[in-house]
Order: structure tokens, then sequence, then C-alpha cells
């Protein structure tokens, strides 16, 4: 059997393959958020903002869909690729290089999200709490944050592996995370990751490490109420049901933080 070729590099800095493995679930969220902006911003949202915005694969049909979208993100390589496909839909381009607990907004917008799990890759108490401040300073008064992150479940057992796979055209990817280490006293985990992309003329295996924040649910309650003027007015998990809010427990882990800005 031949050895796959192997490199050891930055999946974000590969926003091509990274945007067919993590863009292909656009929908569910798409619509979830225009649900969350009906249900919850009763006057309407018109203006939002995505921390961490990678690809763009949420904010470039938010702008098609009528909204006035911003994102920012670290890395220039995924910047790039998110403004280029904003050209090549013929709209404005509006990404920009920024760290996500380090911005800030000339206008206030009405919304912002930020669905899949960057934020744990804040890896202090002081980012997160400077993230979530960040935000607040971005959203006018009863703006809304939507959050989707994994909580590290008090009960039962957290999920240490996962596997996705995408194709589009010729170009084929499977993913693949799971569990390095885990220091629940410290919290952080680190876990592998690698995309093994499949073209006509080349076949190789992408691999990575990264490193995660932990949080418990009080945890992250706590982490909200440290920062002063915003509250959590409901929360869902990955079903993104709108008409379906949960309770969150011991052994919740998959949780989306409709969190909104309650004072200026």
């Amino acid at each position: 059997m031949a050895t796959i070729e192997t490199i050891n590099a930055s999946v974000y800095d590969y926003p091509r393959y990274y945007d067919l493995v993590f863009g292909s679930d656009w929908k569910a969220e798409f619509e979830f958020l225009l649900d969350c902006f009906e249900k919850h911003i009763p006057d309407g949202a018109g203006r939002l903002f995505e921390p961490a915005c990678g690809t763009g694969r949420l904010l470039f049909r938010l702008k098609k869909a009528g909204y006035q979208v911003s994102g920012c993100d670290l890395n220039q390589k995924a910047v790039d690729y998110c403004n280029g496909r904003l050209a090549k839909h013929k709209l404005a381009e509006s990404a920009f290089v920024a760290d996500m607990a380090d911005f800030r907004l000339a206008t206030k917008c009405d919304a912002a999200f930020n669905m899949i799990n960057s934020f744990r890759h804040l890896t202090t108490e002081a980012d997160a709490r400077a993230h979530l401040k960040c935000i607040a300073n971005s959203l006018r008064t009863g703006g809304l944050y939507v959050l989707g992150i994994h909580l590290t479940p008090t009960a039962g057992n957290a999920t240490e592996e996962e596997s996705w796979s995408a194709r589009r055209g010729n170009l084929s990817v499977i993913s693949r995370i799971w569990l390095l280490e885990r220091k629940l006293e410290d919290r952080m985990e680190r876990y592998g990751m690698t995309f093994d992309v499949y073209t006509p003329t080349r076949t190789f295996r992408l691999v990575d490490e990264l490193a995660l924040r932990t949080y418990t649910a009080e945890q992250f309650f706590e982490l909200v109420d440290s920062v002063g003027n915003v509250t959590i007015a409901e929360v869902y998990d990955f079903r993104y049901r709108i008409d379906l809010p949960i309770e969150v427990g011991p052994r919740t882990e998959d949780a989306v933080f409709v969190l909104r800005k309650t004072t200026s």
C-alpha cells in the first residue's frame, strides 16, 4: 500500500478544503439564524457581524439575503477567501483581519453570530471575557449574539472523536478530529485533526493540532455574568429548532446560546 503524502500545517491555511468540510451544513444554521432574528429581535435585524468568520460560508449567504454583514478572522488566507467569494457574487468585500478578542466596529450591529465552536480557541479567561466585551460594545442595546459551543458535560461521557466527509465536483475531503489530551483543571483540551484530500491528480493528508478551552455549563454561565451587560435569552442545541429551546443540564454538550446585550 502506497504511503499517503503528509503535510503538517494549519487546516485554516487551506480555506478551500476547510470550506468544503465545514461549509456543507450551512443551510440549517442559516435558517436558524433567520428564525432567531425574527423571534428575538422584534424590531428587526439589518446589520450583522461574524467574529472568526473564516471562509464566510454564512456571511456571504446572509449578504445575498439582504443583510449588511461584516466579519473578522485572524487568518489572512481565510479572509482573502471570504472576500474573494463575496466579490465573485458581486457583493462588497467586508471581511477583515482582526483578533476576535480585540476589535472595534465603526457602526453598531443588531446581531452577531459564531456558530461552530471558534469561541473555544480563546484559551484564557481574560481573552474569552475580552471577546464578549468586544461583542457587547459592537451591539446595540437589545442586540443578540448567537454563540454555538461544545460544553464539557459533568455527567456521562464527552464526545472524543468526530469525522466528516464532503465532496464538490472532483474534490473530496475526509476530516477527522480526536482527543489527544484533556486537563479539566487547566481548562484545556488538545485535539488532533486531519484532512484527507482527494483530487484527480493528488492525494494527501493535512495534519494539525488544536488547543481549545473547556467550559462546563456553570463555567460558561459565570463567564457571561462577569461581562455585566450581557444575559442569556435562550439556549438551543445543534438540531437548530427554534421551537425547541433547551434547559442546560449536566449532560448538555452541544449548545447554542442566544445572548442579549441589556445596557449600553
